[in-house]
């Protein structure tokens, strides 16, 4: 599956000195609508570590979706290079299709979380 690459158009700054770092991604698939059966599936993993790409990154992320309609999908692509939510902070966009199974693919974007939510100083 091909990377995307989506322009920053965001004025805030962040700093790319830690490139050890994951992201969380969830999200559902669209519906599948052309067979008897409409369904869905839903998927939650975490990406892999910073793969450094020009002055940015990315991260692959590969995950299988849950059960539905009795079968489910795997997944692997690259994200988008990081886009700035201010703060310091930072996501990726997502936007590919599954893998062929049961005769169909579903398509799918997300954003990953921020990473390391939680990181912050805490007062004493």
């Amino acid at each position: 599956m091909n990377q995307r690459n989506y322009t920053n158009t965001s004025n805030n700054s962040y700093n790319y000195e830690d490139y050890d770092h994951v992201h969380e991604v969830t999200g559902s698939t669209e519906t599948f609508t052309e067979c008897r059966d409409c369904h869905n599936h839903r998927f939650c993993t975490v990406s892999g570590r910073a793969i450094r790409t020009g002055n940015s990154h990315v991260h692959e992320v590969r995950f299988c979706t849950d059960t539905s309609d009795g079968h489910s999908h795997e997944f692997c692509d690259k994200t988008s290079t990081a886009i700035a939510v201010g703060n310091g902070k930072h996501v990726h966009y997502l936007k590919n299709r599954t893998e062929s199974e049961d005769g169909h693919v579903h398509r799918l974007q997300a954003a990953t979380q921020i990473e390391s939510p939680t990181d912050f100083e805490c007062k004493e």
